[in-house]
């Protein structure tokens, strides 16, 4: 597999440090609120990186933090009148029902930087020993001019951004220049805090990460990844204090996915754009929304509206519609034993679709070359199926192919989310077969119609009535 790797600005080989064995970091969310679409976008891209690690036979270590103490936490608790640690705690079981239903996998571990205050702490003291750190009168903070491979990852120019921050940054601060970052924060009046060798106070947003890294995954590890806007500064000063600290490489690749638009405008809570994957499942479904995430390469920007989502309903409705056809047939004719044409035909498309859906996936993460593999896979086998000359044996194969590859991205088109079809819709439905049976015609159509009306559809095929739900 090959991955683009942010730090060399090309795709490069994935191999692990270790053998067979994958070391990942992804920055996870800052817990003061429901996270929203443009978080998705990361959680859902990585938790498909990893899925397919483990597809490919690795063992795969994957690290998400939860962010719970900095200026946001604590000025909405203040807010809420309530503490930190109420808020994260309630925003936590929050995140887990909206991850959950976008189907991302629990991490090998949820560090929160609060109980990672021993680690943080040790961190900073080895830079401070090194000479990195520096204190003032308003907590510690680490010299960037003391780390001359500052700005590589973003490849900003450190020059103009020293002059846009010298217009933003008070003197009062007693920063020796002003990109240098806070490690550890002075206590405020009304601030959660922890004792520390240089005074009561809370830790910096980026030392966190690091220290939560390190902590738990060791001091060089193979993937660090989040959201391009993570790049600059949080990434960035996270390999200058992570490296100065151990002296040793802190990433092998940094992976991160692009930006998210609403209606061909950036999300922004000043344009009124701004949705949390909450407000999307209030009006589509959680796997709606993490097909439609990975419709799109991870690369790339992905643009939200009514009219892309209605259009991913619709798509995965028709792959559902595909594999329960398959189902159906196949079931039906488990008799049927060929050597068709047609048969070997369909075992050839099953090979071509696992072959074009793997290299997708080994191209940097392809999903939606992937997913356009699956396609070709579908308008095949309905093909076939329609036939009725293909063996139920390869019907299935099919099938299952569509399900395997399917689940590697998440994705579970035989979900029912009632539990199967309800006993008065199969009721109304012999009604409808007696009436045809009579030549009832008129009587046939208006129980179609009251079926279609509740959610379910009627096909009458050579093998039987079958009845699917409707999205």
């Amino acid at each position: 597999m090959r991955i683009y790797n942010s730090m060399t600005r090309q795709k490069e080989e994935l191999t692990p440090l270790e053998d067979n064995h994958f070391k990942i970091y992804v920055c996870g969310p800052t817990v003061y609120d429901l996270f929203h679409i443009g978080n998705a976008r990361a959680f859902i891209t990585f938790d498909t990186l990893r899925r397919y690690l483990l597809w490919l036979g690795y063992e795969v270590s994957y690290i998400q933090n939860f962010t719970d103490i900095d200026d946001k936490v604590i000025l909405r608790a203040q807010t809420e009148g309530i503490t930190t640690k109420e808020l994260a705690d309630k925003m936590i079981v929050e995140y887990f029902k909206d991850a959950d239903g976008l189907n991302i996998m629990r991490a090998t571990m949820h560090p929160r930087a609060t109980e990672s205050i021993g680690d943080i702490i040790h961190l900073i003291a080895m830079l401070q020993d090194k000479g990195y750190a520096y204190t003032t009168n308003d907590g510690v903070y680490f010299s960037i001019d003391r780390y001359p491979a500052y700005g590589r990852l973003s490849g900003h120019n450190l020059d103009d951004l020293i002059a846009g921050a010298s217009e933003r940054v008070s003197e009062l601060e007693g920063k020796r220049n002003p990109l240098d970052f806070a490690l550890w924060k002075f206590k405020k009046e009304g601030e959660p805090f922890w004792p520390s060798p240089w005074g009561e106070g809370r830790p910096g947003w980026h030392i966190e990460c690091s220290a939560m890294s390190l902590a738990n995954l060791g001091e060089t590890i193979d993937i660090h990844a989040g959201g391009v806007d993570l790049t600059f500064p949080h990434h960035e000063n996270e390999i200058a204090q992570s490296q100065a600290a151990t002296g040793k490489p802190f990433v092998r690749y940094w992976v991160h996915n692009g930006f998210v638009n609403v209606n061909y405008e950036k999300m922004s809570k000043s344009l009124g754009n701004f949705f949390t994957v909450r407000d999307l499942a209030d009006r589509y479904p959680y796997h709606i929304l993490r097909f439609f995430i990975l419709q799109a390469h991870y690369r790339m920007p992905v643009n939200f509206s009514d009219d892309l989502l209605d259009a991913a309903v619709t798509s995965w409705q028709r792959i559902v519609s595909c594999v329960d056809h398959l189902d159906f047939v196949a079931k039906a004719s488990e008799d049927t034993e060929t050597d068709s044409v047609k048969d070997q035909d369909l075992a050839e498309e099953i090979a071509a679709c696992r072959f074009n859906w793997q290299k997708a996936m080994d191209d940097d993460l392809n999903t939606a070359d992937a997913i356009a593999a699956l396609f070709e896979l579908i308008r095949a086998s309905n093909s076939a199926s329609a036939s009725g000359v293909v063996s139920s044996k390869t019907l299935l194969s099919a099938r299952d192919t569509l399900i395997e590859l399917l689940g590697v991205l998440g994705l579970d088109p035989m979900a029912k989310k009632d539990g199967g079809i309800p006993m008065e819709i199969l009721a109304m439905a012999e009604e409808r077969l007696k009436a045809k049976k009579a030549r009832d015609f008129a009587t046939a159509d208006k129980i179609r119609n009251e079926i279609l009306a509740r959610g379910y559809k009627i096909e009458d095929t050579p093998q039987g009535v079958r009845i699917i739900a409707v999205d």
